[in-house]
């Protein structure tokens, strides 16, 4: 039993030494990125009520939360998604500001993934949120952020996906498709499940021009010119405005001068019910995972009690991670820092000596010498990444 309690549970894992201060070196240029663009920084609880998360706000499903209760009966949950948490928080302290509100937080999320082997349970996320603005300059803006952020984690190539979650309802509205109906059928677009598609829609009596439609949302991706094709394809004027608003965006992105790094997907539905409009997703080679998302949800705030437009993206730091890695990016710390040895005799100048060097700023080790040979000594400066060895005389 002792040497299982030696390792982490499925899902979870240890992070320290040099691996640590990478990630936590990346961390701090995304948090510099987003405080360059005006976000101030928000600290929310890692567990909060059940009702925060439920099916209603549309954040993950109930059997991936990890829940527990407390003394007092009520059910409690580690947070899954930070997203409702700052809208609560938007509602309670922000309740009577009109100008646009900028939030950035840094912490764990916990999902219980249970189809996904090997994915993190546990994993942290940094995440910015714009309110009270409903504009498509809110829109690009928030996608030039994570274009910079993804920059300023190291990454040189990577792709940003936009899609329009209004879109695809518009459509199975106009289908009258049932909830059931609406989520199988986009779990399959999604999927990119084109005779799944074709399939569920031959049982329903529905135009062959909305049918058309739907199965090319599995297929058709790529440059603006796929949203003008798209928008030659509908007559639903919500639909329609959703494509607009996109060419917009587009045009927004443009005089960002970042649109090399925009694609889109009509086809891409994110798995959070709360998006209403413009969504992201960003991609990298070296990792299957998305490593950014984001979208704008305008009702998620009022469910609070406070009727606010948002926007807001999350960067998943760990899936960075993996791809600096694959992709030769990560760099090692530098090397700084003075590894103090001394004999039992000096040892009270060696400590005057170090309380002078860590006052101007020097990350000092003290260590008796005499039970270490020079070659040792020289080994554990290196493997802790201390660049000066001085010896106290």
């Amino acid at each position: 039993m002792r040497d299982v309690l030696l390792h982490t549970p499925e899902g979870v894992r240890d992070c320290y030494n040099s691996e640590f201060e990478r990630k936590e070196g990346m961390e701090h240029q995304v948090k510099v990125t987003m405080q360059s663009y005006g976000f101030h920084q928000l600290m929310t609880p890692t567990f909060e009520y059940f009702e925060i998360f439920h099916k209603e706000r549309g954040t993950v499903s109930s059997r991936e939360m990890y829940k527990f209760v407390d003394r007092d009966g009520e059910t409690l949950v580690l947070r899954p998604d930070m997203t409702p948490q700052a809208a609560r928080c938007v509602a309670k302290y922000y309740k009577q500001e009109t100008m646009p509100i900028r939030l950035f937080y840094h912490g764990s999320v916990f999902v219980n993934y249970s189809e996904h082997q090997g994915k993190l349970k546990e994993s942290t996320q940094l995440g910015a949120e714009l309110y009270n603005d409903s504009s498509v300059e809110a829109d690009a803006e928030m996608a030039a952020l994570m274009i910079d952020c993804l920059r300023a984690a190291g990454l040189k190539k990577f792709q940003v996906v936009v899609g329009q979650a209004d879109f695809f309802r518009a459509l199975a509205e106009e289908a009258n498709l049932t909830e059931e109906e609406t989520g199988e059928l986009q779990n399959l677009i999604e999927m990119k499940n084109v005779f799944a598609v074709e399939q569920i829609l031959s049982e329903k009596e529905i135009s062959e021009e909305l049918k058309d439609i739907f199965s090319k949302l599995s297929t058709h991706f790529g440059s603006i010119e796929t949203i003008h094709l798209m928008k030659q394809m509908t007559k639903n004027q919500r639909a329609i405005s959703s494509l607009e608003r996109l060419c917009a965006f587009y045009d927004v992105m443009c005089d960002y001068g970042k649109e090399a790094y925009i694609s889109f997907d009509l086809g891409m539905l994110s798995r959070f019910n709360y998006y209403t409009g413009v969504i992201f997703r960003a991609y990298t080679y070296g990792t299957g995972d998305v490593i950014a998302a984001g979208g704008r949800y305008d009702k998620l705030v009022a469910q609070f009690g406070k009727e606010a437009p948002a926007i807001g993206i999350a960067v998943y730091a760990d899936q960075i991670m993996t791809a600096l890695m694959r992709q030769g990016l990560q760099k090692q710390p530098e090397a700084d820092g003075v590894l103090l040895v001394y004999s039992a005799a000096n040892r009270k100048k060696a400590v005057s000596l170090a309380e002078r060097l860590r006052a101007e700023g020097k990350k000092v080790t003290l260590l008796e010498k005499e039970t270490y040979r020079e070659q040792e000594l020289s080994d554990y400066a290196k493997r802790n990444g201390i660049s000066e060895i001085v010896e106290c005389d």
